[in-house]
């Protein structure tokens, strides 16, 4: 009876962007309008066009790769100098790092809504639409989860320009050359290596990082904007109680 090889794990299997997205869409209940606007970018400009199309562009790469040379390894060893990590990895590294602080809030969110419950408990309402309501309702973002909201926002700005100058190291200029000279061993000599569809993925690259520096201003436009807004209240509410102890102090007076 002849025996069948287990099944390998198919290499070209890619990431569930989906349920990704599901998770850091949790987070969309509770973050403000420019909150929202990121989510979507980040959706639609980033992961589509990530899975949809630069994919494909970059999925013959390593086979596209050609050097004038019979040497075997020159090509292999050849592609790993001149592109030491592939775009498509790295760019899915970046949009896991840049919404990973989003679970910040999450788990903060998660953390307030127990501490919710337990006190809705010991005061002895039990009542399931009050627990049901702790579940469902908006978080604000004050007090402690707003440093957390914003701590959040700071890490991704960081991220995002880390992986901005990552991008400008390994590819200068932003630019896929389109030809590469290339001597290291095995190659006998030094020998031309050729990219395929270099136009093609420097436009792909220059529209991702362009988004990127978009994704950047949106979450400094968010910090400005929770900033301004929790440094106005501060103000107002000062100059309430300056207007309140200046009436308290005239009709003393009287």
């Amino acid at each position: 009876m002849p025996l069948t090889a287990p099944a390998e794990p198919d290499p070209e299997s890619k990431m569930n962007w989906a349920s990704f997205y599901a998770v850091i869409s949790g987070v969309n209940r509770h973050s403000t309008g420019i909150g929202r606007i990121w989510l979507s970018v980040l959706f639609i400009f980033r992961i589509l066009v990530l899975v949809v199309a630069a994919e494909t562009v970059w999925g013959d790469e390593k086979s596209g790769f050609t050097c004038n040379t019979q040497q075997p390894g020159c090509n292999s060893v050849c592609y790993d100098h001149f592109f030491p990590i592939s775009h498509i990895r790295l760019w899915a590294l970046q949009l896991i790092l840049v919404s990973t602080p989003a679970l910040l809030v999450a788990m903060h969110v998660a953390h307030r809504r127990h501490v919710d419950k337990r006190v809705y408990k010991l005061s002895g309402r039990t009542n399931p639409k009050d627990l049901e309501q702790i579940k469902t309702q908006k978080m604000k973002i004050t007090g402690a989860l707003w440093w957390t909201y914003v701590i959040s926002l700071l890490f991704r700005i960081v991220f995002e320009i880390i992986f901005m100058f990552l991008f400008y190291m390994i590819y200068p200029g932003y630019k896929m050359i389109r030809l590469v000279k290339c001597d290291s061993y095995p190659c006998p000599n030094t020998v031309d290596c050729f990219v395929s569809r270099p136009t093609e993925k420097t436009v792909f690259t220059v529209f991702m990082l362009a988004v990127s520096g978009v994704c950047i201003l949106l979450n400094i436009a968010e910090v400005v904007f929770l900033v301004g807004k929790t440094c106005g209240k501060h103000l107002h509410s000062a100059g309430d109680s300056t207007m309140g102890a200046w009436i308290q102090h005239k009709l003393r007076s009287y």
